[in-house]
């Protein structure tokens, strides 16, 4: 099936290098920690800063989005058009080009970084340092079988602790405990596009998790990473009633449960893989778990706004 176009323009171009359709695996984290800073400790909302830091996981995102495409396509893991292919399997920018745009938006979210810790807390330039450098070395992590590991620390552990410094100026585990959910979901989105590559990767000599694991244990991880992130939201909610003096999670942070069914349809999709429904049922896991992840933050953040509201 053929998804490229004959001439797009070079704004359609430089979209497709930075892929943001992959973009609220990391910006939720960042939502998600400034509402914890608001809700739960009270701190003041200052939206300029929230803009900033922002802004700067967008940045980064795509500058790490667009050195992966260099890399996959540089060793030939990406040879062919997809929905979600970059711009440089479909020969509408060179490897040239999209290395030196990721060089480029690796600096401006470093200035980024920079600014935001001036205005904030030290402590941020730790956690944004240790985010940009596995945002760089993130290739050849993924090909070591540590790419799901860095993808839930850079877009979802640090997302969300980086958001709570910048609006609290201080740091905090409680934001780095209640973000792995999120976190869990932004590795399956990873998870569910190098278990599809099992067979490509292997041929080139890379190692991804996936591969390690193997196609059955790949389903069991991948079922871990769904419903996983579901237990733990009701653990959070509930273990404090058990156990005094544990931090409880707003019990309205449950209305997660409400994409239960969704997680149920990704998990029948995946099982049929050998068989899908519909051919691209999945080839597009990947996508379809980036959207549930959406779906999951949004209501887990909507969540904590609700108790705001109810007070």
């Amino acid at each position: 099936m053929e998804f490229a176009e004959t001439d797009p323009s070079p704004v359609r171009k430089w979209l497709t290098a930075a892929r943001p359709w992959a973009l609220p695996a990391s910006t939720m984290p960042v939502i998600f920690g400034t509402s914890l800073a608001v809700v739960i400790d009270g701190a003041r909302l200052n939206v300029l800063l929230f803009g900033g830091a922002f802004l700067a996981m967008v940045v980064l995102h795509s500058a790490a989005n667009m050195l992966s495409d260099v890399f996959d396509f540089k060793h030939g893991l990406d040879t062919r058009v997809t929905p979600v292919s970059g711009a440089i399997v479909r020969g509408w920018l060179s490897e040239r080009q999209v290395a030196r745009a990721a060089v480029f938006l690796f600096a401006v979210g470093i200035v980024l970084g920079l600014v935001l810790a001036w205005r904030t807390s030290c402590i941020l330039l730790a956690v944004g340092g240790v985010g940009v450098l596995i945002g760089a070395v993130y290739t050849l992590l993924k090909a070591h079988s540590l790419g799901d590991a860095a993808v839930f620390l850079d877009f979802g552990i640090l997302g969300a602790l980086g958001a709570w410094i910048v609006q609290t100026g201080r740091g905090s585990w409680l934001p780095v405990v209640w973000t792995i959910p999120m976190a869990m979901l932004v590795s399956g989105i990873l998870h569910a596009n190098n278990w599809r590559d099992i067979a490509t990767d292997s041929e080139r000599r890379v190692r991804t998790f996936a591969g390690l694991l193997g196609d059955r244990g790949s389903l069991r991880y991948y079922a871990f990473l769904l419903f996983g992130s579901q237990f733990l939201v009701v653990l959070f909610a509930v273990l404090p009633l058990i156990h005094f003096g544990l931090p409880r999670l707003p019990w309205t942070c449950l209305v997660t449960l409400a994409a239960l069914p969704e997680a149920l349809t990704l998990w029948g999709r995946a099982r049929k893989r050998h068989r899908p429904a519909r051919p691209m049922d999945f080839v597009i896991l990947d996508g379809a778990t980036a959207k549930y992840n959406l779906h999951f933050g949004l209501l887990y953040t909507a969540g904590l706004w609700i108790a705001y509201v109810l007070g």
